[in-house]
């Protein structure tokens, strides 16, 4: 049975619903999604028959109305202006990571040629991103889920990049022995008593919860970028960290640390320099 795009777009909607927030944007992100147009098709093709039985969207907007991401069922995500291949192995890239991404591209020469690791690659999104403002760097992407390697894997190759960024599995910088330049994460952070939305309960949970406090993982990372003389780290985090993290670096021998914020001005990470000289 078929029915009139706007009038499917009216009940994908109203199914929505008590739902998400903005059901009737949704139902379009979903639909669009689904036909494969754009906004402008969208609008000005609301007459057009559409199969309503057909198997994929009738999954697709059950799956929804149970709050699964929609970027799991469509497998995009969008980043930096640009498209990646997402699923339920890795966590979905949020917006504020880009933050992260420019505040270390403003401290960074883009010829510089260094050894770049990435704690947590989850979808690969962020070494890739690196990697094409940095043509010089090698890179080094660890993550402890095999499940999320794959999927990073598949957007490396996508970008033309799997000889440059070498994906290893392992716990934080156990499978990395090089000498590091810059080390960058976007770690779990969240506590794990912490309630969350529907939507974030498929999301892989390693990758969100970062212990009883949620800044143990952030803390392991500081111990080893002191201990192993990392000139420069990047990392997102709570927003309710920044007094935690620099409680725990006060002991540490540090050239400089710098925290940002998030558009809707919550403090998102930091950067953090080493005085190397004093850390003999």
């Amino acid at each position: 049975m078929s029915k009139r795009l706007k009038e499917l777009h009216r009940e994908v909607s109203k199914g929505l619903e008590g739902v998400v927030e903005f059901p009737r944007r949704e139902a379009e992100l979903l639909l669009m999604a689904y036909l494969g147009c754009d906004p402008l098709y969208f609008i000005t093709h609301q007459e057009e028959l559409i199969d309503e039985n057909n198997p994929r969207l009738i999954e697709w907007i059950e799956k929804r109305k149970r709050n699964v991401p929609l970027e799991y069922l469509t497998n995009r995500v969008s980043f930096y202006s640009r498209e990646f291949y997402i699923d339920e192995g890795a966590l979905i890239p949020r917006p504020e990571t880009e933050h992260l991404i420019d505040e270390l591209l403003s401290r960074i020469t883009p010829e510089a040629a260094m050894t770049v690791v990435e704690v947590g690659v989850g979808s690969g999104i962020i070494s890739i991103l690196l990697a094409l403002h940095l043509p010089n760097a090698r890179f080094i992407a660890v993550d402890i889920s095999s499940a999320a390697l794959a999927v990073a894997r598949r957007n490396i190759e996508a970008f033309g990049l799997s000889g440059r960024i070498e994906l290893r599995e392992g716990d934080l910088l156990d499978p990395v022995t090089e000498t590091i330049d810059l080390l960058v994460s976007n770690p779990p952070y969240i506590a794990d008593d912490a309630a969350l939305e529907s939507n974030l309960s498929y999301e892989p949970q390693n990758a969100l919860f970062g212990g009883e406090i949620g800044d143990e993982i952030i803390r392991r990372l500081l111990d080893q970028v002191y201990a192993r003389r990392i000139a420069l780290f990047g990392c997102e985090m709570g927003y309710d960290q920044r007094l935690k993290v620099q409680e725990y670096l006060k002991s540490f021998a540090v050239k400089s640390l710098e925290f940002y914020k998030d558009l809707a001005s919550f403090d998102r990470g930091f950067i953090l320099e080493l005085n190397k000289e004093n850390n003999e």
